[in-house]
């Protein structure tokens, strides 16, 4: 397994990317809104190919939501099999397609409650 990103909410995801950017020397790396519209990804990379995923999400807890740390994420190479296979402490999602994402992913929570996501890219 591969720590790929680390997902944080945040008020605007254009005003933080470019903070990421201008400030630490983070690159624009690509985006995302949610099949709903709900929610806008926008993603920086640091040098060594390791992402921070920005979100931020329409509704009345947005901001509320925006300052706090959400999932870290881990590139598996069969999102189903590691799904089965790990011993996790809650599921918060089983594995399923996101296409907008281009990735099948899945949620559990490890021993003390933070959310891992497992992320396999979709074939082509």
């Amino acid at each position: 397994m591969d720590l790929i990103h680390v997902r944080l909410g945040v008020a605007d995801a254009d005003e933080s990317a470019d903070w990421y950017v201008e400030q630490l020397g983070f690159e624009r790396s690509w985006e995302f809104t949610a099949a709903d519209g709900s929610a806008r990804h926008v993603y920086v990379a640091d040098g060594n190919g390791f992402e921070l995923q920005l979100t931020d999400a329409e509704g009345e807890d947005a901001i509320a939501e925006a300052d706090r740390f959400d999932h870290l994420a881990l590139g598996v190479e069969d999102v189903d099999a590691a799904f089965e296979a790990i011993e996790h402490h809650g599921v918060v999602k089983e594995p399923g397609d996101q296409p907008e994402a281009g990735a099948r992913t899945a949620f559990v929570r490890d021993p003390d409650g933070h959310v891992v996501e497992l992320v396999q890219p979709l074939s082509d």
